[in-house]
């Protein structure tokens, strides 16, 4: 059960490349040159991030992903305020990883995961607005044959301080794209942002809005065909044989093609005419050892994992827990279980390509557009210069976008029938049962109380998948997966917010069939659950309030404390609850960010839960957009709040078994509780903000349930409980 992926070393080291970064950034990225570029409508371009059009329309590039995360604004702002560009007159566009490649990675890089968007990408494109304002003033200023230090730039306007003359941006461009860039720049202090921390409007919310925008399902070329696609559903499995003579003259039917050595496609002129061929197509599958794996033999697995006799490896160690156990007044123990979960994106994955001897281009939604191109130069056979990626808007990603599957399979495709684009689009079923979910894991939890009932000992000890181990091996640290102990870490962006003197974190790496994959807020969604649960069991069993109990804990935490403490004041928890209602906390860091929740729940029948409300607070150093970082919360606690209801796959047989959505259920907007936001940036850092809150909405939820009934939940989704939303 112990499954090691295959893969193919040339791939591999294409792919770790794309997905590792490890860039070199600042200055050294060529921010412009002395002969002008142009833009594909023949505008000049001031450099690599800033387009300018002659009626002042600025075009700003973005290298990073739009997935409904609000990256586009966000990174547009940036580079927008230390341009002092007029912000009504912004638009966006992506540029391509060939581009990218051809250039020199000018515009570093192209992966949106992990919450990095703009936390690590953040000085180099304000180095870009800050860049082309130079160089648009210096043009201005040598066409007046004035020094560059008595202009100014504001509102896409530049002004000759002493003799109030002015000129727009749009007049200027065509010989400040020719200028020298500057060896020195100089970005804004943040207490003089203008634009930076306002909520300002979404870039692309007309065009959602109006049916305008484009994603990767909507692609339609010339003479394009249409394919559907089937994998064999057991992981590890192999397409044994189909027979292709049962749907010969099938309505539409262009071609059946085999797809690596575990699916079969149908190639159509519609993608129904694909889908209906391919689901009456015969297909023998060889399912192999897989097929005999089911829910039941991974947990009993997992739980060997549990026991101190099995192997594991240690994240974080202080003192001696277990000297401290032996010596305890109170010994408390619990175990907790967190199942896989599917991304479920709304749009399932496609991608459109066209390939011929000596050109492969492929349209697609992607969270890491140069992972995209490297598995296009490697299913190709072509060199970088023939390849490209248009990378569109995604109809949700949440880490699955991430992977490359569905774009090798599509230029596979395009592969069989050169001079065709092909668009490949799974089906609900397929995007449900070949996904890359989250990891499944159980936990085991030992606390320590001394006479006095405070804490003096925890043990974690986590039996689970690695992520790393599946998809990216070469960021393991001998052997050891450091994503595992994400908020369970002694320091760094991801660590404990608690003090206690005897401190043991393990992780007895156990890895199923079933691939895991980043799913939004990846580890810090289990790990968070199974800690601020079990704090909650520790401050009851010392017979303290759980805020307080937590708080004697957090002195040298004063993030931590600051974000908890804010929740706690807002929802009033010195004051008692309104009858009929329960209320729970929670607090965790991840991403570089803390955040934390409160929120307020009502119980009928035992088993029927109101969440009324939650109080969710976040600092993430500097808040871009705090409009946006609200729209964020809110929407990560609708992922928080299904996977604690909803959320869960089964294993059968050696497959999910969760194929469509009425299996795999999601929150509706009746069930969703009032969302405050409190936005607190403290300054001084970049963190993250779509995946951090996600963490501390179950187990607020399930710390609010306990003050309900008195009832311990240590596993979820509810739903395999039967527990619902009220």
């Amino acid at each position: 059960m112990n499954h090691m992926p295959q893969f193919n070393r040339r791939a591999f080291v294409i792919g770790a490349a794309a997905l590792g970064g490890g860039l070199a950034l600042g200055l050294e990225l060529p921010f412009g040159g002395p002969t002008a570029a142009r833009a594909a409508d023949g505008s000049p371009e001031v450099n690599a991030w800033v387009v300018i059009h002659p009626d002042d329309t600025v075009v700003i590039r973005i290298a990073r992903s739009e997935m409904g995360q609000g990256t586009l604004t966000g990174l547009g702002q940036l580079v927008a305020e230390e341009l002092e560009c007029d912000w009504s007159k912004v638009t966006t566009e992506f540029p391509t990883p060939g581009q990218n490649v051809a250039r020199k990675r000018v515009w570093g890089d192209f992966s949106t995961g992990g919450s990095r968007g703009i936390r690590t990408s953040q000085e180099y494109v304000r180095k870009g607005g800050a860049t082309a304002r130079m160089m648009l003033i210096q043009a201005a200023a040598s066409d007046w044959k004035v020094p560059a230090s008595e202009c100014t730039a504001a509102n896409s306007v530049i002004t000759h301080t002493p003799s109030g003359r002015t000129t727009t941006y749009g007049k200027v461009a065509e010989a400040a794209a020719k200028v020298e860039p500057p060896s020195d720049v100089k970005l804004k202090d943040p207490k003089d942002w203008k634009l930076v921390g306002k909520g300002v409007k979404r870039l692309d919310t007309s065009d959602k809005t109006t049916g305008k925008m484009t994603y990767g399902i909507d692609i339609k070329l010339p003479g394009m065909l249409n394919a559907a696609i089937k994998a064999c559903p057991v992981f590890g499995g192999k397409l044994k044989s189909y027979d292709e003579a049962k749907i010969t003259g099938m309505k539409g039917v262009r071609k059946v093609v085999k797809v690596g050595d575990n699916a079969v496609a149908v190639v159509a002129d519609t993608w129904w005419h694909a889908k209906t061929a391919l689901e009456a197509l015969p297909i023998v599958w060889d399912e192999g050892d897989n097929a005999k794996v089911s829910s039941a033999s991974i947990a009993k697995w997992l739980d060997e994992g549990l026991d101190d006799s099995q192997p594991a490896f240690v994240g974080n160690q202080s003192g001696d827990a277990k000297a401290a156990f032996a010596g305890a007044a109170k010994k408390i123990e619990a175990v907790y279980n967190y199942p896989y979960q599917n991304h479920a994106a709304m749009e399932p994955l496609n991608a459109t390509a066209l390939y011929t001897p000596d050109k492969c281009e492929v349209w697609c939604g992607t969270q890491n557009g140069e992972a995209a191109f490297a598995a296009t130069l490697e299913v190709s056979g072509l060199p970088a210069d023939k390849c490209d990626v248009h990378k569109q808007m995604l109809g949700g990603g949440f880490g699955r976008r991430g992977q490359t599957d569905y774009v090798r399979q599509a230029v596979a495709i395009a592969k069989q029938m050169p001079g065709t684009p092909v668009k490949l689009l799974w089906s609900r079923e397929e995007d449900m049962q070949h996904g890359t979910y989250h990891p499944i894991t159980h936990c085991r939890l030992v606390g320590a109380l001394d006479a006095d009932n405070n804490l003096t000992a925890l043990q974690l000890r986590l039996s689970g998948q690695s992520i790393q181990f599946a998809l990216r091996p070469a960021a393991l640290v001998n052997g050891m997966d450091p994503g595992a102990f994400t908020g369970l870490n002694a320091t760094g962006e991801a660590a404990i917010g608690y003090s206690i003197p005897n401190i043991l974190i393990q992780h007895a790496m156990r890895n199923p069939h079933v691939p895991p994959g980043f799913w939004r807020g990846v580890n810090i969604n289990h790990t968070a659950l199974y800690l601020e649960c079990f704090m909650d069991e520790l401050a009851h069993a010392a017979g303290q309030d759980p805020l307080a109990f937590r708080r004697k804990l957090m002195g040298n935490h004063p993030k931590h404390l600051a974000v908890l403490n804010a929740v706690a004041e807002k929802i009033g928890w010195d004051k008692p609850a309104p009858k009929g209602i329960s209320r729970g906390i929670a607090q965790c860091m991840s991403y570089n960010s803390y955040v934390a929740a409160a929120t307020e729940i009502s119980v009928t029948d035992g088993n029927k839960i109101k969440v009324h409300r939650i109080v969710a607070a976040t600092d993430p150093g500097y808040a871009v957009n705090p409009a946006q970082i609200e729209r964020q919360i809110a929407g990560s606690f609708v992922f928080g709040l299904t996977g604690l209801v909803y959320g869960g796959c089964t294993v059968k047989d050696g497959y999910i078994e969760q194929t469509n959505f009425d299996t795999y259920n999601s929150m509706r907007i009746n069930e969703m509780p009032k969302v405050e936001s409190i936005v607190m940036p403290s300054g001084g850092f970049w963190g993250g903000v779509g995946e951090p809150t996600i963490c501390v909405a179950a187990p607020a939820v399930l710390n609010a349930y306990f003050a309900a009934t008195g009832k311990r939940i240590r596993s979820v989704p509810l739903r395999d409980q039967n527990i619902t939303f009220a």
